[in-house]
């Protein structure tokens, strides 16, 4: 039996990059996929890549800062299939880089609109759904969820409370049989990174992980996995790095 056999999923932020990896990976384990994104044309695609593979999905367009936004996919999610199992918070951006008293106060505001609060907009409407029959919601942090960066000053605030607000939240619907955890990435081959530097500077990132290389969309997709299914039934309120060896030092 497949892993995630006729569980259905919300995965945010899932046209490219990590969210897409994870939706691919979890339809071909048996998941009813709702794929989210703000690109409708990306999150199409990936849509027809699952089903080209034999897999089920459908988009949902959605802006993750807009509550509105996340209280209408989950809505739309239960009017097509009647349950909610699986939540993963992944949407996010990287955000102006700048000195933090320099740091533009837009800028700050919208990293903190969709890197935190478009989490807690989704777990707001995911728990609900959730509360009759349990659940498991990951949340995607960073490895700047529990270090810091010098001219990211909004991202790293922004990932350092999404793993206080898994914690928290842990905490509050333990008993109630819907498990909630963060996963940390190091820098991962993915757009987000790759086109927002040069390869000069990749090739300084990759030396900040002592494993000698960025990691890869399918890798955090494989973590996410375990998380979600019930392989991680004892498994709430952790955060897990998946650096390549980055916090170690």
């Amino acid at each position: 039996m497949k892993q995630l056999e006729n569980k259905v999923a919300i995965i945010t932020g899932a046209g490219s990059g990590i969210g897409k990896a994870a939706a691919k990976l979890f339809a071909q384990e048996g998941a009813r996929v709702v794929i989210s994104d703000v690109n409708e044309a990306h999150g199409n695609s990936a849509v027809e890549e699952i089903k080209k593979d034999g897999g089920e999905a459908f988009f949902i367009k959605a802006d993750s800062y807009r509550p509105e936004d996340n209280e209408a996919l989950v809505s739309q999610t239960m009017k097509q299939y009647g349950v909610l199992d699986i939540a993963i918070n992944n949407a996010g951006i990287g955000g102006a880089l700048s000195l933090t008293g320099e740091y533009p106060i837009d800028a700050w505001q919208k990293v903190i609109d969709i890197n935190l609060s478009g989490v807690f907009y989704g777990m707001r409407y995911q728990i609900p759904a959730m509360l009759e029959r349990g659940g498991s919601i990951v949340n995607v942090s960073s490895i700047l969820g529990m270090a810091g960066a010098r001219l990211s000053p909004a991202y790293t605030s922004a990932k350092h409370g999404v793993v206080g607000l898994t914690r928290a939240s842990a905490l509050e619907y333990a008993d109630k049989k819907i498990r909630i955890n963060a996963i940390g990435p190091g820098y991962i081959n993915t757009p987000l990174v790759t086109k927002s530097v040069d390869e000069a500077a990749i090739k300084e990132l990759v030396k900040l992980h002592p494993i000698g290389r960025l990691g890869e969309a399918e890798e955090i997709a494989e973590l996410l996995l375990w998380l979600a299914s019930p392989k991680a039934s004892f498994v709430t309120g952790s955060y897990y790095p998946i650096d390549g060896g980055y916090l170690a030092q």
